[in-house]
């Protein structure tokens, strides 16, 4: 690994290197979901906690992202954190230009009439209590008003470098 030369160090990384190295950091695999009519989802690495008192939660999506305009207006979502099989949920979830819960039928209405998808290792229904706009991306702080989670300690699934992983037993 070498320094970069300190005279560069004024002007951001372009997106390329950004990526390049973002890759490297292990992420787990998030779908969030809000009603609407069609309702959205998206696959998102981005989810983290963000407080305990109260408790918050965020998420980021591109503004030019078909889920933006719902995502932007409504109060509630939910958050689900996939499990190390739903591989394929994240892949449907992550596709642009196609009916994500026709593709994905494993899905009921929740609370608010936010859609929960079946299978994940823990699900969250949150109030959307503030959009930060950054960059080309907004920020969504939720705050959690209802959940669940597997009993039997499923692994989570995880997003490094450019692919899906597990947790190795």
């Amino acid at each position: 690994m070498t320094v970069t030369d300190v005279t560069s160090l004024d002007t951001p990384i372009d997106a390329p290197r950004f990526r390049a190295l973002l890759r490297r950091q292990a992420a787990s695999v998030t779908v969030v979901t809000a009603a609407g009519e069609p309702p959205v989802g998206f696959t998102a690495t981005s989810f983290t906690s963000v407080s305990l008192h109260p408790p918050l939660v965020s998420f980021c999506l591109a503004r030019t992202s078909s889920s933006w305009p719902t995502v932007a207006s409504t109060g509630h979502v939910a958050v689900h954190l996939l499990a190390q099989g739903q591989h394929e949920v994240a892949r449907t979830f992550a596709t642009s230009g196609i009916d994500r819960f026709a593709q994905h039928p494993g899905w009921r209405p929740g609370p608010y009439g936010v859609p929960l998808l079946d299978g994940p290792v823990a699900w969250l229904v949150c109030r959307v209590v503030e959009r930060v706009v950054a960059g080309d991306h907004a920020i969504v702080l939720a705050e959690p008003l209802a959940g669940e989670h597997t009993e039997d300690g499923e692994a989570p699934l995880l997003y490094h470098m450019g692919r899906y992983a597990s947790l190795a037993a």
